[in-house]
């Protein structure tokens, strides 16, 4: 069997073996690439919600306290509850805190959840995992290595890696090299 045949199945064969993880990668890397902007793996709430009338008597009770966290939109379900100073009562919950200031009438609820399926595909791109996940993700960097040479001898001729395969090729080269030249 000729080489270029031999290619083009380990071609073919690792893209489609490639392909769920890429997919994952993509989406978590664009979102990575944005953390600045935002987080990626969680989503959090912060709002102000006016809890006018709330009395130190009414929050030093669990009753209260659960008055006052249906107040804000909440269940009324939390964990404990700190005074971080004499106004304000700070109250736990599973996914957050809601920091309730009786002076001010004035209730700082931050609310913090998990990104569904994005959480999950930034613990894998980020490798959180660690152990068997990192050889796995070795593999799956040596099998995109893999794609992108096989990638190279697909195609023939003047569309080929001869032909315009070329210049695309030597673009993909240059252009890191330019951006490390502007920041470095």
């Amino acid at each position: 069997m000729k080489w270029r045949k031999w290619n083009n199945i380990l071609h073919r064969d690792l893209g489609y073996l490639c392909v769920g993880l890429t997919v994952i990668y993509v989406v978590s890397g664009v979102a990575v690439n944005h953390i600045a902007d935002w987080n990626p793996s969680f989503d959090v709430d912060r709002r102000e919600v006016a809890v006018a009338g709330v009395t130190p008597a009414e929050l030093a009770t669990p009753d209260g306290v659960h008055a006052v966290l249906v107040r804000v939109g909440l269940g009324p379900s939390y964990r404990t509850t700190f005074p971080t100073d004499s106004a304000t009562l700070r109250i736990f919950l599973e996914d957050g805190v809601v920091d309730v200031n009786h002076e001010t009438g004035i209730a700082a609820v931050e609310v913090v959840r998990p990104r569904p399926i994005l959480r999950q595909a930034n613990f894998l791109h980020l490798n959180h995992a660690k152990r068997l996940w990192t050889w796995l993700a070795d593999l799956y960097a040596v099998a995109l290595g893999l794609l992108a040479v096989t990638g190279l001898f697909v195609l023939k001729g003047k569309k080929g890696i001869t032909g315009r395969g070329a210049w695309l090729t030597g673009a993909g080269i240059v252009l890191p090299l330019v951006v490390l030249w502007l920041y470095l």
